[in-house]
């Protein structure tokens, strides 16, 4: 008896969670119709054809001599996450509600140069600073402030208290390693408190046309102080292949400061900023649909360039340090 009960419930389990069990069911719109939206799409707003040296064109005929209209959802969603990986993009995705299409490459291949564990045990130890999302430490009289995701909001509070102990210290380290960006405000407002004078960074222009070359104009991109009092004492700026998107853009601010150094690896890139769609089946995507140049016409999508170029030690990390930041300690202390 209670055998027949335990089936009993979980048949009615079964069959009142279905949806959660069953794979996806076939897209209601035809395959066609949405393979063509989300190729028309990108094909007016994405920014980096020509930079890249991307055929579209030829990519369409490719992938759309397998597309029919008796495929199912994850075999549709296979075929389109495919095409989407040929921009070669971090900020290109496609989201539907079983899987999330992504391209990582712009760090897989390269040396991680970051140990958090390490740093919160022999750098930022039991008795750092919380300011908001800014972690900091004085390490040999050098402020040492760790900023993990742009994606945490910094607040003029938290930024007082941090440039008020830099103003006591020799100069600040700022490691912004496997920050994977976030929200460019953030950006702007913690590069500002280091800024002496307003300054132009970098230019910014909108994809505005089907053609690979359609856009609009150059837009300068400034850089203003905060309105507080400034920090204008040494900067070094830590980063690594996985510091993308608005780290990215933090970084070329700091990089066009007379007061700051960028010290490891150069950043993993993201200089186009994503703009969204929705296709017939619900599903959610995004790609670049900007681009945007250093001072010397350099694409930031390709990564910020460090001034002095520092792989994380083996060695150095057996015997508990960081290397990269002991060479900006170093470099502060002098």
């Amino acid at each position: 008896m209670v055998k027949q009960a335990r089936y009993f419930w979980i048949l009615v389990f079964f069959l009142f969670s279905c949806e959660q069990w069953v794979l996806p069911t076939d897209p209601s719109p035809d395959a066609i119709e949405v393979f063509d939206r989300l190729w028309e799409d990108v094909n007016d707003r994405y920014s980096f054809f020509s930079h890249k040296g991307i055929d579209w064109e030829q990519i369409r005929e490719r992938y759309r001599a397998r597309v029919s209209d008796d495929m199912g959802q994850l075999e549709l969603y296979e075929l389109l996450a495919d095409m989407l990986f040929e921009l070669r993009d971090g900020h290109v995705n496609l989201s539907t509600g079983f899987n999330r299409s992504r391209n990582w490459e712009w760090y897989q291949e390269f040396p991680v140069n970051y140990d958090e564990n390490l740093i919160e045990q022999e750098y930022l130890g039991a008795d750092y600073w919380i300011s908001g999302p800014l972690l900091h430490q004085v390490l040999d009289e050098v402020l040492y402030v760790n900023y993990r995701s742009f994606a945490q909001r910094i607040s003029e509070s938290n930024l007082q208290v941090v440039v008020e102990r830099a103003k006591r210290s020799r100069g600040v380290i700022i490691d912004v390693r496997n920050n994977g960006g976030g929200n460019l405000s953030n950006a702007v407002l913690l590069a500002s408190a280091f800024a002496e004078e307003e300054m132009e960074y970098a230019r910014q222009r909108i994809k505005s046309g089907p053609g690979p070359e359609e856009f609009g104009p150059w837009e300068p991109m400034i850089l203003s102080p905060w309105e507080e009092d400034t920090f204008t004492g040494l900067v070094i700026v830590l980063t690594n292949r996985r510091s993308y998107s608005a780290t990215s853009f933090f970084a070329q601010m700091m990089n066009t400061l007379p007061n700051a150094l960028l010290l490891g690896d150069q950043t993993g890139g993201g200089g186009g900023t994503p703009v969204f769609g929705e296709l017939p089946n619900g599903w959610t995507y995004r790609f670049s649909a900007t681009q945007t140049v250093d001072l010397e016409n350099r694409q930031l999508e390709d990564g910020v360039l460090v001034d002095l170029r520092l792989d994380l030690d083996p060695a150095a990390m057996q015997r508990g340090e960081d290397n990269l930041i002991e060479a900006a300690i170093s470099l502060l202390r002098r």
